[in-house]
């Protein structure tokens, strides 16, 4: 069990370092699009993230139902905005923005919520 929670836990940070790094890439062109890695990463964090929190759960480890539900809630709202617009020849900035701080706002809600 305890190897695939690692398992798990080294997909997980594979997602997000391909969500932020799709998004990171961006910076500089004036043209934001969604790509591949963006939406890659965040369908690897949606997917881990929830196996890791069964996982918890099966293995009667304490969850904190409400700092998960809010990290749900988050990752579903980047996924939603990456798939609806993943196919546009462009977004605007805000929207790209918008991927960004939410994905930013989820690590920073994984460390620093004890």
């Amino acid at each position: 069990m305890e190897l695939t929670r690692d398992l798990l836990l080294i997909l997980h940070f594979i997602g997000l370092a391909s969500l932020l790094g799709g998004f990171l890439v961006q910076m500089k062109p004036a043209v934001k699009v969604i790509n591949p890695a963006m939406f890659h990463g965040v369908l690897t964090q949606l997917v881990t993230g929830l196996a890791l929190v069964g996982l918890a759960e099966a293995r009667d480890v304490d969850v904190d139902h409400t700092k998960v539900g809010i990290k749900l809630a988050i990752t579903l709202a980047i996924a939603i905005v990456v798939f609806v617009c993943r196919k546009r020849e462009s977004v605007t900035i805000p929207v790209w923005g918008v991927i960004g701080a939410l994905t930013v706002i989820n690590i920073a809600v994984a460390v620093l919520w004890r």
